[in-house]
């Protein structure tokens, strides 16, 4: 299971590709951004909205641990997405907003966080029922699917002829000293 350490990492390296992922998708006119593209999410724009909800929803999930995060107390004020297609805005400026402030939280986070934290279990429901899973793997979750999407989105950036640049997360991983 992971450290605290690596969602550190992971959280900044979360929110610093979506800054480059937003700002790749801001040279694009917004019949661009909004053309369905065939993606599982339609176009950039549905994919980038859908990376929002799915955050959204388990950061209110989260909101259930037993720590109590005070970094968690904001998502309390951010309504739960109608479902994972849930488009917050069709305005990538307002979206924006929306995930810097979902960044901060998910670094505010990370930076709360214990070992013992991420080793205990978290209850939580959706659709398919109630769960109880590792906290640590579900962190895990949490950031695999936003580099799933932003995979899905920078494929589309490209297509479009828009190139975002190095998003491996090597990069991110410092030296060892």
């Amino acid at each position: 299971m992971p450290i605290r350490e690596d969602i550190v990492l992971l959280a900044s390296y979360n929110a610093s590709m979506n800054t480059r992922l937003y700002a790749a998708a801001a040279t694009l006119p917004k019949d661009v951004l909004s053309a369905d593209r065939g993606a599982f999410f339609g176009s950039v724009l549905g994919t980038l909205n859908h990376i929002v909800a799915g955050d959204t929803i388990w950061l209110r999930r989260f909101m259930g641990h037993p720590s109590g995060f005070t970094s968690l107390k904001a998502m309390a004020g951010i309504a739960a997405p109608a479902g994972l297609a849930h488009m917050y805005s069709d305005d990538l400026d307002t979206l924006l907003e929306h995930r810097l402030r979902l960044d901060a939280i998910i670094e505010a986070l990370a930076a709360e966080l214990s070992n013992s934290d991420l080793a205990q279990p978290l209850s939580y429901r959706n659709a398919r029922g109630d769960f109880q899973k590792n906290f640590g793997a579900l962190l895990l979750h949490l950031f695999n699917h936003q580099t799933h999407h932003r995979g899905q989105a920078s494929t589309l950036l490209s297509q479009a002829g828009v190139d975002i640049g190095v998003t491996d997360l090597l990069e991110w991983i410092p030296e060892h000293c």
